[in-house]
């Protein structure tokens, strides 16, 4: 079977069967620590901390004139509503605070009737990721903040009338009118934004710039979680308050912790790392792995995972249907995007089985989560030595059963990855050749994109062209000259686009030997000291500053 190797015979085996399932319901409940239900808060020992959030909550919501109280209208939809808990915890997992949330039950909403918009831009954590590293080289503050009730402060159109049920556990009234909208919370703040001097960059609607004299400010925004950084600490102090002069919010000091991603310093060094080992743990013990075996990569190399493992036989169907694949793999891909490049080709080819995932297809996930246990204290990390943008691109379709190869690409800024991707492509090419030169045209349109953003914010840095290793000579020569070829006179005109981008002098592709391409993680199974190698180029390192074994 595909996936096993040596060391099946020592795995912590995880079963799933029917008389189990409310064993495992009950444990993860125990790791997240979290009610899902009103009546299930107010039967626990903590509830007076839960009825104080939720106190909280709605004194926010008041003060905001978020509702006023009607009678049931006739021919209008109600939505539903329902208390949300989370305990937020501090970066080394202790308790910050407890926290309750109101949330409309928006899935009864109906479109043209109260909502028209659904979508919210946010920073792409790539931006986030290049702001904090060249953050980190001028030795700037990173400051951070988030809005109180941010989406309280969502102004409605005339024509969007929203009817909410009384929030549970407080009032018996019939009816509550509720103006909120995410998208509404969004257009509020670029407006205010721009009132104080911010611009809102072109490359990322969720990243925002204001220039002062000699200075730059720069505003990250992720919902109502923000960074703050620039080149002088007393205008970000400044603007600060004038942005709390606007909207009411938590100035969280120094930035620590960021979308469940813990953030350290070396300011003597100019370095800065990322790390969700807080968050590693977590999905290890909700998985329960948190005991198991580590693995020294996170795919057996030469494995080949296929729609052939699903299911055969009904027993093995139930069984699965039992497992929490699509949950593991959910856990598994924040990781992958956010600070873990090195499991993202491995997360990205199982998610391929969501819908019918086989035993082999489990025994994978398995050793993914095996491998993070040996891994868990690595952190991205940027700075040590100063690079300016660089990419590699590669690719890799032998393995691949439907002969449509994995294109990857990742780009480095000061020794760590601030962007990365690993995606099949979506055409089947006839050569190594054609689909180097398909992956490279994508590293190319990022390349583009990193640009776009550097040019905005940091134009001092970016230099032209941009170098991208690739390790297919061929692919390098059908980039960088237009003469005719009859073996690739079928690539549709879009991957040409290349061409143009390499005659401008935007990028320059240049060879690399296969062992040093740093992609190389990103398009296949590697043995473990290749993993290590590349792991460390991407800029993963130990708390102590080591590297992989």
């Amino acid at each position: 079977m595909a996936g096993e190797d040596a060391d099946n015979a020592e795995q912590l085996e995880f079963v799933f069967c029917a008389e189990y399932d409310n064993l495992i319901a009950e444990a993860i409940d125990d790791m997240s620590s979290d009610p899902t239900s009103l009546t299930e808060a107010q039967s626990r020992s903590d509830w007076p901390q839960w009825k104080g959030a939720m106190d909280r909550e709605m004194a926010t919501l008041e003060r905001a004139g978020t509702w006023q109280t009607v009678q049931r209208p006739h021919n209008k939809n109600v939505v539903g509503s329902k208390w949300v808990f989370r305990i937020k915890r501090k970066a080394d997992g202790s308790v910050d605070k407890y926290k309750a949330r109101l949330v409309a039950r928006g899935f009864t909403q109906i479109y043209g009737v109260d909502y028209f918009d659904t979508y919210s831009p946010v920073a792409k954590l790539s931006s986030i990721r290049l702001i904090l590293a060249i953050a980190a080289r001028y030795d700037w503050d990173i400051d951070s903040f988030d809005f109180v009730g941010a989406y309280l402060n969502g102004e409605l159109e005339n024509n969007e009338e929203i009817y909410m049920q009384s929030p549970p556990g407080y009032s018996s009234d019939a009816n509550s009118v509720k103006r909120l909208a995410g998208r509404k919370w969004y257009d509020t703040l670029v407006r205010a934004l721009k009132k104080l001097g911010f611009r809102t960059t072109h490359a990322d609607p969720g990243v925002f710039y204001a220039r002062v004299h000699e200075h730059i400010l720069i505003l990250a925004v992720y919902v109502d979680d923000c960074i703050f950084t620039g080149s002088s600490n007393q205008l970000i102090a400044s603007y600060k308050e004038k942005l709390n002069s606007c909207y009411a919010l938590t100035d969280l000091g120094p930035l620590h912790w960021l979308l469940g991603i813990k953030i350290t310093r070396d300011r003597a060094a100019h370095t800065i790392s990322l790390s969700q080992s807080s968050y590693l743990d977590s999905i290890l013990t909700r998985f329960s792995f948190a005991n198991a075996k580590a693995y020294g990569s996170p795919m057996v190399p030469g494995a080949d995972y296929s729609k052939k493992d699903a299911p055969t036989t009904a027993d093995e169907a139930a069984r699965m249907k039992c497992t929490p694949y699509r949950q593991a793999i959910g856990s598994l891909m924040y990781a992958a995007i956010a600070t873990r490049p090195d499991i993202t080709f491995a997360v990205s080819s199982l998610s391929r089985f969501l819908n019918d995932p086989g035993d082999a297809h489990w025994e994978a996930v398995k050793r993914i989560f095996r491998y993070l246990i040996g891994t868990k204290d690595l952190k991205l990390t940027f700075g040590g030595e100063r690079h300016d943008l660089e990419g590699f691109t590669d690719a890799d379709g032998g393995t691949q059963e439907d002969r449509r190869a994995i294109s990857g690409y990742c780009f480095l800024v000061d020794g760590g990855a601030v962007s990365w991707t690993a995606k099949k492509q979506e055409l089947v090419t006839l050569s190594t050749a054609e689909a180097e030169y398909v992956a490279a045209t994508h590293a190319a349109k990022e390349a583009k994109w990193l640009h776009k953003l550097l040019g905005e914010l940091f134009p001092q840095i970016l230099h032209f062209p941009t170098t991208i290793y690739c390790d297919n000579q061929a692919a390098i020569k059908l980039a960088t000259t237009d003469n005719y070829h009859s073996r690739t006179k079928h690539l549709d005109q879009r991957y040409y686009f290349i061409r143009d981008v390499v005659e401008e002098g935007v990028i320059k592709l240049v060879y690399c030997p296969s062992e040093d391409m740093v992609a190389d993680v990103l398009t296949k199974a590697l043995p473990k000291w290749k993993v290590a190698a590349h792991s460390n180029a991407l800029g993963m390192r130990r708390a102590c500053g080591g590297v992989m074994e």
